[in-house]
């Protein structure tokens, strides 16, 4: 197995490319190894010394490490965790663990503002080694949550106010602002 690595905006962060689906479909985001218990594969790359999150998207998975840590050691660490996992046969995460958010209910501008993240900023994000994921829309603001290398990113406030919010009020005019939440 040959897994490539690229430079996140975020320098805390690394994106690592296996080759292979790693979540298929749907995203995971772990921050601490309480949290990875359901997943076999960030289990394993928390056991790594300076690891601090682990973000499993459709073909990639980034790995968040401490400031105090430098990447020409916990890198290869990293790399061997992945390579041990997919030999293992293992499952990348437990799927009968997962919680969807319900969408039943959404009216028109939520429906609105839903497509234009997962057409236009999903997919820019997770370029990035992140996700970002529609919380809410109440009074005018839009609530969304950061996850992988997007969360904790020295840019990601400026992408959050210059591009997604720009873009959302241009497309939706009710939409006034748009806020990061845990």
């Amino acid at each position: 197995m040959f897994i490539q690595t690229e430079p996140t905006p975020n320098p805390a962060t690394l994106k690592f490319l296996p080759g292979i689906d790693v979540m298929g479909r749907g995203t995971a985001d772990f921050t601490d190894a309480t949290g990875a218990a359901r997943s076999p594969l960030a289990t394993r790359l928390f056991a790594i010394d300076g690891v601090t999150g682990v973000f499993l998207g459709s073909d990639f998975i980034t790995v968040a490490k401490t400031d105090g840590s430098d990447w020409q050691v916990v890198k290869p660490q990293v790399l061997a965790a992945i390579m041990d996992h997919f030999a293992s046969g293992q499952p990348v995460v437990d799927l009968g663990a997962e919680d969807q958010a319900s969408t039943g209910s959404d009216d028109g501008i939520v429906m609105q503002i839903k497509e234009l993240i997962e057409t236009r900023v999903r997919p820019a994000v997770a370029q990035d080694g992140g996700d970002i994921i529609f919380r809410s829309f109440e009074d005018g603001i839009v609530y969304l949550h950061l996850q992988g290398a997007c969360s904790g990113c020295p840019s990601s406030s400026a992408t959050l106010k210059h591009g997604i919010e720009n873009m959302l009020k241009y497309y939706v005019p009710e939409v006034m602002a748009v806020q990061s939440v845990d």
